[in-house]
């Protein structure tokens, strides 16, 4: 059977005043109150330092379990689109969408790649097209149909001829189909009814289409877009809008400190966190994914620079980080 604990402190019963005389401290000379308040604020202190001690471990414990989460974390899900890949700048790129089959760029060739029937090159950094020739013949080792690799006109020739060099070598027929291609958004495509038709019941609609009547328009909608290595320059070019209304845009983000400026940032070609921040208002996409940072950066610093984004910028942007390193392995 259990029994309640002992209380604590007296009881006290229905009409009994809770300050009568047994109740009451004795008055002490004022010196020893003073000693008495002196002690009392020393252990008030005490246990402040103990409280700000405990939080301080708390917020450790806690920064600890978000970093393992993110070095743990294989991929991320925006907008109903499954994304995982990796990509350190200047090691490796390639981020794959499973539900659309397709990789853009294709790094070192991860297992997973090679199960994507479409691969897009955006150019001939062998960090990120170094795995091509491995991606194309492990397809063929699992008996995979020959896969289509779209990438920009200007190294269609020079990568025929990386095939021919490897067909020579290994003796082996890589199969393959090349389709020259600038740029890459993937659009969702859909039959939208005509507005002259919006008033019609369903019979007259159907009357109309059997009578060989076009009722609806194609409408083409951007779904992700993939940049690979660029400048700023992009945003501001209106060929690129689509890309910037896409669902979700994948793109670059190489620096992000002080030490590595903008100007250095474009020098090499690349893109600073600072401009996407000063170019904010264009972005009209619902969700960004960040690649390509430099390895002199941990999982910690990318994080932290990613907060500093804009309130309205900030929670559509996210960052893969498959890869980096953190502080705390």
């Amino acid at each position: 059977m259990l029994s309640s604990p002992a209380p604590r402190f007296p009881l006290l019963f229905p009409g009994e005043p809770p300050f009568r005389a047994p109740y009451l401290v004795p008055l002490r000379p004022a010196g020893e109150r003073g000693r008495l308040v002196t002690a009392a604020t020393s252990g008030e202190r005490r246990k402040a330092g103990y409280v700000s001690v405990m939080e301080r471990a708390l917020a450790a414990e806690e920064e600890y379990r978000r970093a393992r989460a993110e070095v743990l974390r294989k991929g991320v899900e925006l907008e109903g689109y499954a994304i995982e890949g990796i990509s350190i700048g200047g090691h490796e790129t390639c981020v794959i969408v499973p539900s659309l089959n397709v990789a853009f760029d294709i790094g070192r060739c991860p297992a997973r790649a090679v199960h994507q029937d479409f691969l897009f090159i955006t150019h001939a950094h062998l960090d990120h097209i170094g795995g091509l020739p491995m991606y194309v013949a492990t397809r063929g080792l699992y008996s995979l149909k020959p896969p289509t690799i779209f990438l920009p006109p200007c190294i269609k020739e020079d990568v025929e001829k990386l095939f021919d060099v490897h067909r020579s070598m290994s003796q082996t027929e890589l199969k393959l189909e090349i389709v020259p291609l600038d740029g890459y958004v993937i659009y969702s495509v859909r039959n939208k009814l005509k507005k002259q038709f919006a008033h019609l019941k369903g019979p007259q609609i159907k009357k109309l289409k059997l009578s060989g009547v076009q009722i609806t328009d194609t409408v083409l909608s951007p779904e992700v877009a993939f940049t690979g290595d660029t400048t700023s320059d992009f945003i501001l070019e209106p060929r690129n809008a689509d890309a910037l209304r896409a669902k979700v845009l994948i793109t670059e983000a190489t620096f992000l400190d002080e030490e590595n400026d903008i100007e250095h940032a474009r020098q090499h070609g690349h893109m600073h966190l600072l401009e996407i921040m000063e170019h904010a208002q264009w972005f009209r996409n619902k969700s960004i994914l960040l690649t390509h940072f430099s390895s002199r950066y941990k999982i910690e610093d990318i994080r932290q620079a990613i907060s500093r984004l804009q309130p309205k910028l900030l929670p559509k942007v996210v960052a893969l980080t498959e890869g980096f390193k953190s502080t705390y392995t």
